[in-house]
Parts: structure tokens; C-alpha cells; sequence
């Protein structure tokens, strides 16, 4: 049951990203920099993929994805289309790693040392729920600055939640 909750909400905020990504009303913007901001949505985005397709994908799912985490930052100009294909792979990879989890898998230590360190799957999980979640409030940020738009995507839908959907 806690699988399902994370894999839940893991997705839904991977789809608030693509909709923050379909939002901007000029693809050149997701590059755009502004007051003192060193990531552009663009990178954050990326940087997101990168970080759940090895995590979650490779190391949960054994998905075989090699991340290149410098790429993350440095790219530039990815198209839009491209991001949202990366997003789009990313939820895959999701879905397919939480397909082999059980609940019992999220008291095992994660299959890689975090920072020298072994850490339960799923303190490592809700980490990188947090992580996700601070991205998609830089990327809303940065949508609302560079486009003076200020209407919501609906970031974090509670909505989505497992146990609201459908009533």
C-alpha cells in the first residue's frame, strides 16, 4: 500500500512538470535566466528525468539507464518535445520499477550507497518525493517570472491523491 502511494504521487508531480513544461507560452523561455537563478526550467526538468530514471528506473526498476548528471545542467535549447518525451520515459520508468516493489522492499537498504551511506528504500523514496516537489516549485516560479503568467497548473493537485481520486 505504501508503494502505491509513493509510485502515486511520484507520477502526479512528474505530471505537474509536464504541464508547467506545456505552459510556457514560448518554448525559448524554459532556458530563460532570471534574478540570480542559476537553472532554468529547462535544466530542472531534465535534471528531475536524470535523477528519477537512475534512482527509481535504474536502481529500483533495473531499468538500465545511465544518467549523465553533468548533461542535466549544461544543456541547452532542448526542445520542448524533447523534454516532454524525457518527462514522458521518466513516468515509465516510474511505473515499471514500482511494478517489482513490494511494501516489505521499502524497509531493505536502497541498492546504492547515498552519499557513503546505506539508507532504507523507503526513507530514500520520501526523499526524493521531497526533492521532486522542491524542482516543481522552482519550475513553477520560474514558469510565472519569465512569462508573467501567474495562473496555477495545478502543481500539487491533492485531487490526485490515491485515496481522493474518484470520489
Amino acid at each position: 500500500m505504501i508503494t502505491d502511494t509513493i509510485r502515486s504521487i511520484v507520477l502526479r508531480d512528474i505530471r505537474a512538470v509536464r504541464r508547467e513544461v506545456e505552459a510556457y507560452s514560448n518554448e525559448a523561455m524554459l532556458w530563460e535566466l532570471r534574478g540570480g537563478a542559476t537553472n532554468s526550467a529547462g535544466n530542472l526538468a531534465l535534471h528531475l528525468c536524470g535523477n528519477l530514471q537512475h534512482f527509481i528506473g535504474a536502481r529500483l526498476g533495473q531499468t538500465g539507464y545511465v544518467r549523465n548528471r553533468d548533461l542535466e545542467f549544461s544543456s541547452r535549447n532542448v526542445s520542448r518535445d524533447k523534454i516532454l518525451a524525457e518527462l514522458d520515459a521518466t513516468a515509465r520508468a516510474i511505473d515499471a520499477a514500482f511494478d517489482r516493489l513490494t511494501d516489505s522492499d521499502v524497509a531493505k537498504p536502497f541498492p546504492e550507497p547515498i552519499n557513503g551511506a546505506t539508507v532504507p528504500t523507503g526513507e530514500w523514496l520520501v526523499h526524493l518525493i521531497a526533492h521532486l516537489g522542491y524542482h516543481l516549485g522552482q519550475i513553477d516560479y520560474h514558469r510565472r517570472m519569465v512569462t508573467g503568467d501567474s495562473r496555477t497548473v495545478d502543481a500539487v493537485a491533492v485531487k490526485e491523491l490515491p485515496s481522493v481520486v474518484g470520489r
